[in-house]
């Protein structure tokens, strides 16, 4: 499979170490998850949220959903990069489209839905919404991308 870049798209070059693989010297599956976490993560760093997943004292950003496809296998010392695009940004919620690939090859893309949600003094949690400064800065990246890559 090969590239089909977003125009949103965020990159991260990883290399992957003996401890990402098996005894075969081949990326265990569940790596692969944490590769795209990084990916996202980053780029709400590169946003100015610098603890991507604790927004404030109370708020939240927790996987909700993943749906991923594997295609091919990533090796011991390869060079790949994560990426992570916004798909689409809802009042409490986030959807990015993400891919691991090394050179033009994809070896696997995902699908994941991002919640935010508040902790409540009993412990639990609770969907709520995103704060509009938050909403406003990944609304403004995925249109401000999108005019850059179509000029």
């Amino acid at each position: 499979m090969s590239i089909s870049s977003s125009i949103n798209e965020f990159k991260l070059p990883i290399r992957v170490y003996i401890e990402d693989t098996d005894a075969g010297g081949i990326v265990y599956y569940v790596n692969y998850l944490k590769y795209i976490e990084r990916s996202r993560t980053e780029l709400l760093r590169s946003l100015g949220y610098g603890k991507a997943a604790v927004l404030d004292e109370r708020l939240l950003l927790v996987v909700r959903s993943t749906e991923i496809d594997y295609f091919l296998p990533a090796k011991l010392d390869d060079e790949v990069t994560a990426t992570a695009s916004l798909q689409k940004v809802a009042n409490s919620y986030v959807v990015f489209h993400q891919e691991v690939r090394r050179g033009e090859n994809i070896l696997c893309r995902a699908i994941v839905k991002v919640a935010c949600v508040t902790q409540q003094d009993d412990g639990n949690i609770k969907p709520t919404a995103l704060p509009k400064p938050i909403q406003h800065d990944l609304r403004e990246y995925m249109n401000s991308r999108c005019i850059k890559s179509s000029a």
